[in-house]
């Protein structure tokens, strides 16, 4: 087996030893995961470059992860929730209703239990190479194994886009989406005088770039960049430089993968006999990890036993991501590369825009699940998104048929869910209109709190992959509900204050060249983008500006606002027009008539559809009622429904 040891580092009780409802109580764990894998091993073959890393005496490829577990001492329901952790947080959030933090801890606030009620064993696996793993950020992450600078044949450079919020000198070579919460270390280069490093700057992410004199900026020795004359907000930067370490990024799927196995097969494993199914989940960045994974192939270990029961991932859209290339940056989001290629959907299609000249794919039919289902080992998948992830323009692609224009045909074992109305981060009941990033949109950021429809969405998962009972039917925005995004613009641009993004600044996906090597994981950056785009689908809209083409929370079915998955940049951070990546909008109805009329509002005022308070919130119970009839939404969390639509209705009556 793979894990060929698990060090402990620490054992105790979790939360003071506190029992949660008839599941008892829990103890946390801490350890470090040692792995050692077969790098010529079929179940191993797809990760990018491991076939060059060092080996040990045994022939092996070792390296080792940190860990971190909640087990009920009592049991449990014998299921283990294998949780991708995000940029190295632990975080249930999204399932215990907790709030998001900024701040690096490592305590994992129990909210209301709903987890360990429900009895789920839960664990994170360290697998991303560039997190701070230190007492100050207290992360989870990997220790890789390299690839000698000799063996990085051929010769290739790593892509580093930047993009900030307020003017500065120098920058650190870090994502600088989330570089700003000290989230990432330092990228440094191999070589500090490389002649042949750029610096590029362009106006938008698809814009021409110029290529800035290399006389005029230089790296720094603490893994930074400075620029003359300073780097201006809101400007798109990209470095291109050979790093100075070549990790094999691509291990972290394999930590993932082997430390499940380890503890659902494993004799030594603290989970010994006491796991019966796994399901894998993750979140944005993690719900793209899960799908690279299922499309590299890598759910089977190298025993040929499935690691993955299930699979959650959710706001993944339809990309893919940086986690098994040569100097792959996981957290690269809306950079063209990698994740950014064909295919989208998971059963096979052609790719009408590919181009025989650069890519030897053209006219051959591929889909994201094609590797596994010809390995076996294919979980049952749910795939859950907001309207965040349609409105940056890959969600529809993984739905929608290329060549037709209408639907793609899901497997049997796969549900898709759109959250409709919402944006990529459960929403809030306040005003605000600032990012935990500090980036600022034009529109106060959407208020959608639909964290109960996710957690169903597990519920529903489990009894699927036990066998107990089929989840409700998909649904997302089909042919007949989904539009292009300049057609919902015109429709949204009759509500009077909603700020709308600029058409021809909006991210989208297109058919890339990433040269000769692309297919083993080395590109050539930056990539070759075809003149078009691929199709920007997203759900249609109905009068009040909320989406028709999704799972809609009850507060959503009983408006009180329009909720959008996008939000414009706002002027004092640059980029005007441009999207705020992942944010949407809330834009509430007018309280009665006279505040109506008086900008000119179509939408009916929050008086004229509701006698009240009480009247709203009974609106707001049948939906709910309606939703867990369905088995969309838990029936427990009918109350919590109510909660949460109460919230957005007082904020609404006194806006901000």
């Amino acid at each position: 087996m793979p894990v060929v040891k698990f060090e402990y580092i620490s054992r105790e009780p979790y939360e003071d030893g506190s029992v949660f409802s008839d599941m008892g109580p829990y103890e946390r764990i801490e350890a470090i995961a040692h792995y050692a894998v077969d790098p010529d091993h079929a179940a191993n073959q797809d990760v990018t470059d491991l076939n060059l890393a060092g080996r040990g005496a045994d022939g092996l490829v070792h390296f080792s992860g940190d860990v971190t577990m909640l087990r009920p001492l009592w049991g449990g329901s014998r299921a283990l929730l294998m949780q991708v952790p995000n940029r190295g947080k632990r975080n249930i959030t999204r399932f215990n209703m907790t709030t998001m933090s900024t701040k690096d801890t490592v305590d994992i606030a129990p909210g209301d239990g709903f987890l360990f009620k429900q009895g789920w064993t839960v664990a994170w696996a360290g697998w991303q190479w560039d997190v701070p793993r230190t007492p100050e950020h207290l992360r989870l992450g990997i220790t890789p194994p390299r690839v000698p600078f000799a063996a990085r044949i051929p010769a290739s450079q790593m892509q580093l886009r930047l993009q900030i919020n307020g003017d500065s000198d120098s920058l650190s070579l870090t994502d600088h989406h989330v570089g700003e919460l000290g989230m990432h270390e330092p990228i440094p280069p191999a070589d500090p005088d490389d002649a042949d490093a750029k610096l590029l700057m362009r106006e938008g992410p698809y814009g021409a770039p110029t290529e800035i004199a290399r006389e005029q900026w230089r790296f720094g020795p603490d893994g930074e960049i400075w620029l003359q004359g300073g780097f201006t907000a809101g400007v798109i930067y990209d470095v291109l430089y050979t790093p100075a370490e070549c990790p094999v990024v691509g291990a972290g799927m394999l930590a993932t993968r082997d430390l499940a196995s380890y503890l659902r097969y494993g004799d030594e494993a603290p989970t010994a006999g006491g796991i019966d199914h796994v399901v894998a989940e993750g979140q944005s960045q993690c719900g793209r990890f899960l799908r690279t994974l299922l499309h590299a192939g890598l759910n089977l270990d190298e025993t040929g036993r499935p690691a993955f029961d299930g699979v959650l991932a959710h706001i993944a859209g339809g990309r893919r991501g940086e986690f098994n290339s040569r100097y792959a940056q996981p957290s690269v989001q809306p950079t063209p590369s990698f994740g950014h290629l064909f295919p989208f959907a998971d059963l096979p299609q052609i790719d009408p825009l590919a181009d025989p000249a650069t890519d030897q794919s053209a006219n051959q039919a591929a889909g994201l699940l094609d590797r596994q289902t010809a390995k076996g080992g294919l979980p049952k998948i749910f795939y859950t998104d907001t309207s965040s992830e349609y409105w940056r323009g890959d969600a529809g692609l993984s739905h929608g048929d290329l060549v037709s224009g209408g639907d793609a045909t899901l497997p049997d074992g796969v549900r898709r869910y759109l959250f409709a109305s919402t944006q990529h981060g459960a929403g809030a009941a306040k005003w605000q209109d600032r990012t935990l990033f500090g980036s600022h949109g034009q529109n106060h950021m959407n208020m959608v709190d639909y964290r109960p429809l996710y957690r169903a969405a597990l519920t529903n998962l489990l009894s699927w992959v036990r066998g107990d009972a089929a989840p409700p039917e998909s649904c997302y925005p089909k042919a007949h509900q989904r539009t292009r995004r300049a057609d919902v613009m015109v429709a949204l641009a009759k509500i009077p204050g909603l700020a709308l993004p600029d058409a021809g600044a909006m991210t989208a996906v297109y058919p890339m060249d990433l040269g000769p090597d692309a297919g083993r994981g080395v590109g050539r950056m930056p990539a070759i983008l075809a003149a078009e785009p691929y199709p920007d689908w997203v759900s249609a809209v109905d009068r009040n500006g909320n989406e028709t083409g999704g799972v809609a929370m009850p507060d959503i079915t009983v408006p009180v606002a329009t909720h959008t998955g996008f939000n414009p940049r706002h002027s004092d951070t640059g980029g005007v027009g441009q999207l705020l990546e992942y944010v949407g909008s809330t834009h509430p109805l007018a309280k009665d008539t006279a505040a109506r009329e008086a900008v000119g509002d179509p939408r009916p005022s929050l008086a004229e559809r509701y006698d009240g308070r009480d009247d709203y919130l009974n609106q707001v119970r049948l939906a709910a009622e309606d939703l867990a009839k369905q088995h969309y939404i838990l029936e427990h969390d009918i109350g919590l429904c109510l909660e949460i639509a109460a919230a957005r209705y007082d904020a609404c009556m006194t806006p901000s």
